[in-house]
Formats: structure tokens, C-alpha cells, sequence
């Protein structure tokens, strides 16, 4: 069975259970499970969604949920009323465009139109399924870039075990996505708009985690991708589309537009478990910390930009710790030892030998706001396929991957292009619509409490409105 471990070295190994609500392990490292389960693809062609979520889920929850419990569960999350396609991330083909060689995975056809559904609606099932089992109550502290944010609010609020408080940059997020968190109203919900940048959101956070009394006082618990459960649903995306596209016969390639690494390291770990994956590709905007880490085996954070695909506005990488704790051969104490460094510091750096490993594993492309804009309108001229700004930072990296590969790309469109409005009309001339259930949006009550960068400030916030 498996067990999961900080990738810092401290601590016993936990269930899964023990990791759900913990979130982030007490030394500060994140949580890896202690072995990868392995896929019969074989068993797996021609699977529904459903039943693919099960094969790869279910042995990381083993001994906390029985299989038949879980099988409800997924067949709830993953139904028609949260996803409107029986395939969940159905595959597009881009037709007459690079050698028809790219398809792009939809990641938007949750209720919050961005691939954060996939795994929030999940996470919010498992958190009610442990918390009413156990009769207990937690609260939730997230930050969020723009997408994390609504999709963690949808998938939690309707539990009575939860309070759930987001934290975004204010002015910093597209207005539908401010909405989509601002103007669910129930009483566990509270958005707080932080004066500063997703970095600070995030710091804060993670310094709210840190704060071992208020931690405890408030039964903290995460919904960001420090979370393990949300890595682990999203593996699952990969290995189905990738069965669809015959990758056990001719090894695919994913290009994944990132900023917090998470939805990237899921396709890593679909790559430990079996899944054949030829190439993986990570696309930035000009916040580039991640490409340039690549390009030069040193990760320094720079400023931090607004760009036009403001989900990706990120400095600092919450998920590339778990890469690293593998990268270093899983070697705990060099990992504290670099994580340390960048902390204090804000900068490491790694040997040639460990680029090299790192560089055979993933290949980094990069798209200012320039080239995104002319993304777009190309896509849609040539493919007649319209990408939200996100997802064109991505296409940037998947046209450098077809002509060094023989099998398909898979883009990731992470998000609808009504989500971002303004940059799609700017480049094509066209103001995309928001999804039925969504059009009423801007006519909706909002609620958010603005606050100052001040852990104090925002920890007393917390207090003063938990219910539990």
C-alpha cells in the first residue's frame, strides 16, 4: 500500500488521508508518494474517463476509501452535471495546421471553464467524504493566480465542514475570473483581494502554514498544488488521452503552458507509473522563471510582470520542489539544503550532470505577449480554432516539438477564451462567449474584503470569520 513522504525527509510516512488534510508536510516539504503503482495500459484501451480515473486513482487512496465508495465518488465529480463532455478533456484536432500533428487537449469544459476543475471538483469530494467521516471541520487557505481560486470555491462550498478563504492579487486577475470567486456567496466562502502579486499570495499562505498555532487553532488545510490529491487527479488526463492517441504503440508528447509546475509534474508522474511520453514540454510568458531554469541550470526569481495570461504570473514554482526530490535521486537533505538557498537568497543552482538528466526530461519554450497575441489570431485563421491566452503561451511550445517527433502533441488549452476576453479580441477581433450556465455572470452579486500584505492583518481575518 502506498504511503507518502515529505520530500524534505521529515516525519513518519502518512496515508493518504493524513496528506489530504495536511496538505503541506510540517518540515516544509511537499508530499510524494513512496513508490509509483504501474498501469496495464493493455486493460486501459478504449476505458471511459470514469473508469481510467479509477485504474490510476485508486491505489493512492487504497486503505482510505473503498473502491466502491471511490467509484461513486468519481462517477459523481466526473458526470454530466460538472463536465459538459463524456470525455472530460475531449482532444481537438488542429487540421491543416503544423503537419496535423498538434491536438489540443480542452481543459475547460468544467463549471469554472479552466483545467483546475478537474481536480477541485475531486478534492472537494474527498475532503467532505474524510471530514463527515471523521465528524470534523477544516479550513481552507489558498492563493490563487486566477483559475485555482473559483475552481477550489466551487468544489467546496456547498460542504458544511469547510470554510474556504482565497487569497488573490487584486487587480491582477481577468474580471471573469475575479467574478467567478467573488460572487458565491455562501457563508463558508471568502475571497480577500491581497495588495501585491500572486507571490505574495502564495508566501502568505505557505506563512499561514508555517505559523504552527494558527495553524493548529484553525485546522488548516490546502487546496493548492502543494496538495497531493490534486497532482494525483490530474495524472489521470494524461494517460487517458493518451491511450486515445495510441501512445502505448507510438509515444505521444504534451506540452503543458505552466507557471506552478503542478499540472506539468502530473504528467511526470504519468510518466513514472508507464504512460510512454516522448517529449514534455513547459511554455512560459514572460514571467520565465521556469524556461530559464532550463536554459541555465539556475533558478532565480526576477520581477514579477502582468502579462495577458495572468494565471502564469508566478515567480515561484510551488510544485518544481517535488520534481527536484526526484531529480536529485530523491536525496532529502540536498533538496532542504537548495530550498533553503533559494529561500534565503532567491537563487540555486544545479551541476551540470543533474541539467543534463533534467534536460533529457523536459524541453522549455517561452512566448511574450507579443507572440501570444500572434498565436491566437494564427491558430484561428489557419485551424479556425480560437486558444485563450494561456493556452497560445503553449502553442509557442508545441510548434518547436513538430519537427522533432514522428507522433503527436498535445497542447493543454487550460482554459476557455472567454475567460480572457479582452486578449482574444485584441488579437482576432472577435469577443468570445461565456458557456450558457456562465452568461449571467457580470449580473451577479459580488463579496471580497480587500487587504494589506500583512500575515497579522489576514491570520485575524481568518478568525474572526471560521465557523467551525
Amino acid at each position: 500500500m502506498i504511503k507518502y513522504i515529505s520530500t524534505r525527509g521529515g516525519g513518519e510516512p502518512k496515508s493518504f488521508e493524513e496528506v489530504l488534510l495536511a496538505g503541506l508536510a510540517p518540515d516544509g516539504g511537499l508530499y510524494v508518494p513512496d513508490h509509483w503503482p504501474r498501469l496495464d495500459l493493455e486493460s486501459l484501451k478504449g476505458k471511459s474517463y470514469i473508469e481510467t480515473a479509477e485504474a490510476v486513482m485508486y491505489p493512492f487512496v487504497e486503505g482510505c476509501i473503498p473502491r466502491e465508495e471511490f467509484r461513486t465518488m468519481l462517477a459523481r465529480v466526473y458526470g454530466p452535471e460538472n463536465f459538459r463532455s463524456e470525455h472530460v478533456v475531449p482532444l481537438h484536432h488542429l487540421v491543416d495546421y503544423e503537419q496535423d500533428k498538434i491536438y489540443v487537449m480542452e481543459q475547460f469544459h468544467g463549471p469554472t471553464i479552466a483545467f483546475k476543475d478537474v481536480a477541485l471538483q475531486l478534492l472537494g469530494q474527498l475532503f467532505d467524504y474524510v471530514l463527515t467521516k471523521n465528524n470534523e471541520h477544516i479550513t481552507i487557505v489558498g492563493a490563487t493566480s486566477g483559475d485555482t481560486g473559483s475552481a477550489a470555491i466551487e468544489g467546496c462550498y456547498k460542504s458544511k465542514h469547510i470554510d474556504i478563504f482565497i487569497l488573490h492579487p487584486k487587480g491582477r486577475v481577468s474580471d471573469v475570473q475575479r467574478k467567478q470567486m467573488t460572487t458565491i456567496l455562501a457563508d463558508n466562502v471568502h475571497n480577500i483581494a491581497l495588495e501585491g502579486t500572486f507571490d505574495d499570495c502564495q508566501n502568505m499562505v505557505k506563512a499561514m502554514f508555517a505559523d504552527e498555532d494558527f495553524r493548529t487553532s484553525v485546522n488548516l488545510s490546502a487546496v493548492n498544488s502543494i496538495n497531493w490529491a490534486r497532482i494525483m487527479a490530474q495524472i489521470v488526463y494524461y494517460v487517458y488521452c493518451g491511450l486515445q492517441l495510441d501512445a502505448e504503440n507510438k509515444p505521444v508528447s504534451f506540452v503543458v503552458p505552466t507557471g506552478n509546475f503542478g499540472n506539468v509534474f502530473a504528467a511526470f508522474c504519468a510518466r513514472q507509473m508507464g504512460l510512454p511520453i516522448e517529449f514534455l514540454g513547459i511554455s512560459t510568458n514572460k514571467n520565465d522563471i521556469l524556461t530559464r531554469f532550463f536554459e541555465t541550470g539556475e533558478m532565480k526569481i526576477s520581477q514579477a510582470y502582468a502579462t495577458l495570461s495572468p494565471s502564469m504570473d508566478i515567480q515561484i514554482s510551488s510544485n518544481f520542489e517535488r520534481y527536484l526530490y526526484f531529480l536529485l535521486d530523491q536525496d532529502s537533505a540536498k533538496l532542504a539544503e537548495l530550498m533553503t538557498t533559494f529561500k534565503e537568497t532567491g537563487s540555486m543552482a544545479l551541476d551540470d550532470d543533474k541539467m543534463t538528466a533534467a534536460r533529457a526530461e523536459f524541453m522549455a519554450s517561452r512566448a511574450n505577449d507579443e507572440l501570444t497575441l500572434t498565436l491566437i489570431k494564427e491558430c484561428y485563421e489557419i485551424a479556425d480554432y480560437i486558444l485563450d491566452p494561456h493556452s497560445a503561451v503553449g502553442l509557442a511550445g508545441a510548434k518547436d516539438l513538430v519537427d522533432q517527433t514522428e507522433g503527436a502533441v498535445v497542447l493543454l488549452a487550460t482554459a476557455h477564451p472567454a475567460k480572457f476576453p479582452d486578449a482574444v479580441e485584441k488579437a482576432i477581433g472577435i469577443r468570445p462567449e461565456l458557456p450558457e450556465h456562465l452568461s449571467d455572470l457580470f449580473d451577479r452579486e459580488e463579496r471580497m474584503e480587500e487587504l494589506p500584505d500583512d500575515l497579522a492583518l489576514v491570520q485575524a481575518f481568518v478568525k474572526d470569520h471560521i465557523s467551525g
